[in-house]
């Protein structure tokens, strides 16, 4: 295992209230209350805090090593820009220095006015055409200009990267390293002639139901774009489907029309779906092995790691991999 960015003894892993406090009082000018509340966050480490006058804050601080201050301006910048075109997201707050971008005991941060909310895993067709215009809005703002220091999303791209970062490491059985490389090699070779020519702008990147909060009387929030990279518009469509896309046909239709409102939809861009979804289970076995790599554990799979994991995950992308052979040939024909 390589050296942890974030070992157990590093500040990262314990701020102290004051410290904290101290720093929104200072950044904002405004007097707190005692309330400090750790929030749940696999990545960062984020505090709940509330001002003596009425409204709480939040402040994150980035977990060191993961993104350079140019691909947090990156983000900054596109949550700014949304706002300013009136789209419900959550920018961070200008500080002292004014920028948003802070630093303190060698650790970044940002704060964000807090918007409280639930997340629905179902939605209503009105709800749809909602989601369907609010990424409309987010993509044609996204669509203005490059992220230059984001990840790319493609199998050129973040998925040879993720795949290498598993290979180079110790996190993976070396007996089940071949068998890993040759199946993510394959997927790789097989959707890259899909992407081909595919439209790559900003967008959320993780655009799962748990980052829109519905809050009554207000349209949908969408919240948390560390994940923000340059990728294919469909991208924020299929992690909220409630099924392949066979099965989600109304949802897209209905999605369809409200995007549509705002900007153009190239609806052959459906067929990248399921290689979508085998890049995401290489993602995400990275993500986790990033974790294991930074501070020696984690929090998401208890089995992570073990031989049955991995046996299961090979199992997994062979049966993806046959999904994908098997797909509709025109997917856009279906909506």
């Amino acid at each position: 295992m390589k050296a942890s960015a974030t070992p157990r003894g590093h500040i990262f892993h314990g701020l102290e209230p004051e410290l904290v406090l101290g720093l929104v009082e200072e950044e904002l000018g405004h007097q707190l209350t005692n309330l400090f509340r750790p929030l749940t966050s696999y990545i960062n480490k984020v505090y709940e805090v509330e001002k003596r006058r009425g409204g709480n804050l939040i402040i994150k601080f980035y977990r060191p090593g993961r993104w350079t201050d140019k691909a947090l301006q990156d983000e900054h910048a596109f949550l700014q820009e949304l706002a300013g075109r009136e789209i419900p997201v959550v920018p961070p707050l200008k500080l002292a220095a004014g920028g948003t971008l802070g630093t303190a005991r060698g650790l970044r941060y940002a704060i964000f006015p807090k918007r409280g909310g639930r997340s629905h895993d179902e939605y209503s067709d009105e709800q749809w055409l909602e989601i369907g215009r609010l990424l409309g809005r987010i993509h044609s703002v996204g669509a203005v200009r490059s992220a230059r220091h984001r990840l790319v999303m493609g199998p050129d791209y973040s998925t040879t990267r993720h795949l290498k970062a598993l290979l180079g490491g110790k996190i993976v059985p070396d007996d089940l390293k071949g068998s890993l490389e040759s199946i993510c090699t394959t997927i790789i070779d097989e959707i890259r002639p899909v992407f081909a020519g595919s439209e790559r702008i900003r967008i959320h990147g993780d655009c799962h139901f748990a980052n829109l909060l519905h809050r009554p009387g207000e349209p949908l929030y969408l919240i948390d774009f560390d994940d923000m990279v340059m990728g294919p518009p469909v991208q924020d469509l299929w992690m909220l489907l409630p099924g392949r896309l066979d099965d989600s046909l109304a949802e897209i239709d209905l999605f369809l029309e409200g995007y549509e409102t705002f900007r153009p939809f190239d609806r052959r861009s459906l067929r990248l779906i399921e290689p979508l979804r085998a890049m995401r289970y290489i993602h995400y076995m990275a993500w986790l092995a990033r974790q294991v790599s930074d501070d020696g554990d984690t929090r998401a799979i208890d089995d992570f790691g073990s031989a049955e994991y991995w046996q299961k995950e090979i199992r997994d992308l062979h049966e993806q991999l046959d999904r994908i052979r098997h797909a509709p040939p025109s997917p856009a024909n279906l909506v």
